[in-house]
């Protein structure tokens, strides 16, 4: 799924995520490093998707 990777933790959580990983988290460089990752494939998955049709919806 390639849609908008927007936060609905409001939606499922009353705390937000930010404040319950500390900053200097493993997680933190993990999530940062397979977004750089995904954004250089952009252009491959790009090639994947369809011209028409209904946009995708990240889950």
């Amino acid at each position: 799924m390639r849609g908008s990777d927007e936060r609905t933790g409001s939606l499922f959580s009353y705390v937000d995520l930010e404040d319950r990983v500390r900053a200097d988290h493993p997680l933190r460089t993990i999530r940062r490093l397979a977004n750089a990752a995904l954004a250089d494939l952009s252009r491959d998955f790009e090639a994947l998707y369809t011209a028409f049709g209904r946009p995708s919806i990240a889950p």
